[in-house]
C-alpha cells in the first residue's frame, strides 16, 4: 500500500531535523588568555548566542554579559575604571562588572583589594574562579559560572569559605555594577486589600542618604523602579526582603533578569535584606544577598543566582506595560517546582 505524503509535511520534516541538528551543534566554547580592558588574562565563555568574560588577573569578577556581536554598547554591566578607595588595607578598584562580597558591609572589611591574580579550573561548561585567601579576612572568595548549550541562562554560584581560626558571622552579597542608562525592577508582593488581610508583607529598608522624593524612584502598586541618569550625582539606595525570589534591570530594549531563592525561615542581613539597589551618576548595582549564618573555621557557605538575557523587549506604558513584558518571562524562567 502506498502512502501519498502532503509536500508541506515533508517541509515540516525538513525543519524539524534541521532544527534538532542545530539543537545538538550548540555548545559552550571556553577560550583563555582573551584580552579585555586592558588586561591580557580573561576567559570568554560563549554558546553563539550570549558571552561572558570573566577576570583572572584580578577578581573574581565577571566584566561582561551580553549578547554576542553586541559590542561594547551591547554590556549589560558596567565598567568604570580608575575609580578607587584607598583604605588602610590598600587601594580597592571599583572596575564594575559582578562581584562577590561578604556582607554586613564594613569599612575596610568589605573593601579587600581584589587586585592580585586569580586560579581558574575549567569544569565542562563550568569555570571556577578562586581568589586567594583575603589577608585579614581569611576569607576566600569563589564565583562558579556555567553557561547552559543554548540561550542566555547562566548559573552563577558563589561561595565564601572562612580560611580563619574562628568561627565568622556572614552572609554571601553578589553585586553587579550595570551600565549606565538603565531601569532596575523589583517586584511588590501581590497587592491584597485591607479588608482581606491586615498583615505586613515584606520589609523595606531605606539609607541615610535614601531620598523617596527623588524621580529616580517609581513607587507602584506592584512594582518599585530606580532609574540611572548619568544627570544625576546624589547616591540612592534601597534594600528589600524580595519574597517573590527576582530583580531585573532594563536597558536599550534589552532586559537582565537574576532569580534566586528567599529562606523564610532565615535571618538577611540591613534588617531583612536580600535584594539591594545603589545608584550614583555613573552606574546601578543590582545585589542579591544569601541568609547570615555563622561559619565555623573550614567552613563554607553559598548563594546561587539565576541569570537571563532577553532582546527586544517593551516595556510599554507604567506599570500595566512592565506586567505585560514580565509575564512570560517571569513564567519561562520560573522555578520547574512553581511551573
Amino acid at each position: 500500500m502506498t502512502f501519498h505524503i502532503p509536500s508541506s509535511t515533508w517541509l515540516l520534516l525538513a525543519l524539524f531535523v534541521i532544527g534538532a541538528g542545530s539543537a545538538a551543534e550548540a555548545q559552550v566554547k571556553i577560550e583563555r588568555d582573551v584580552p579585555y580592558l586592558g588586561t591580557p588574562h580573561n576567559i570568554r565563555i560563549s554558546n553563539g548566542t550570549v558571552e561572558l568574560i570573566l577576570t583572572t588577573d584580578y577578581g573574581p569578577r565577571i566584566m561582561r554579559y551580553a549578547f554576542v556581536g553586541s559590542g561594547d554598547d551591547g554590556n549589560m554591566f558596567a565598567t568604570i575604571p580608575g575609580v578607587t578607595l584607598r583604605t588602610e588595607l590598600g587601594d580597592w578598584y571599583i572596575r564594575g562588572g559582578h562581584r562577590l562580597w561578604h556582607a554586613p558591609e564594613a569599612i575596610p572589611r568589605s573593601y579587600v583589594p581584589d587586585n592580585n591574580p586569580i586560579q581558574a579550573e575549567i569544569d565542562g561548561n563550568t569555570v571556577k574562579l578562586i581568589e586567594p585567601v583575603e589577608e585579614v579576612t581569611n576569607i576566600q572568595k569563589e564565583i562558579w559560572v556555567t553557561l547552559d548549550p543554548q540561550g542566555s541562562h547562566v548559573t552563577v554560584v558563589h561561595r565564601l569559605t572562612n580560611k580563619g581560626l574562628f568561627p565568622v558571622q556572614m552572609a554571601c552579597w553578589a553585586l553587579t555594577a550595570m551600565n549606565a542608562g538603565g531601569k532596575a525592577i523589583f517586584p511588590q508582593e501581590p497587592y491584597v486589600s485591607h479588608d482581606a488581610d491586615i498583615s505586613p508583607a515584606r520589609p523595606l529598608t531605606l539609607w541615610k542618604y535614601t531620598d523617596m522624593s527623588d524621580p529616580r524612584w517609581m513607587w507602584g502598586k506592584q512594582f518599585i523602579t530606580l532609574t540611572q541618569d548619568p544627570n544625576r550625582s546624589a547616591p540612592q539606595k534601597i534594600g528589600i526582603g524580595d519574597h517573590q525570589g527576582w530583580a531585573a534591570y532594563y536597558r536599550n530594549g534589552n532586559l537582565f533578569l537574576k532569580r534566586f531563592n528567599y529562606h523564610d525561615d532565615q535571618t538577611y542581613p540591613d534588617f531583612g535584606c536580600n535584594v539591594e539597589s545603589f545608584t550614583n551618576n555613573v552606574f546601578l548595582e543590582l545585589e542579591t544577598l544569601g541568609p547570615l549564618e555563622t561559619v565555623p573555621p573550614g567552613g563554607t557557605i553559598t548563594h546561587t543566582e539565576q541569570w537571563w538575557l532577553f532582546k527586544n523587549v517593551d516595556l510599554g506604558t507604567g506599570e500595566a506595560g512592565i506586567a505585560a513584558a514580565l509575564q512570560p518571562i517571569l513564567e519561562e524562567t520560573a522555578p520547574a517546582a512553581t511551573k
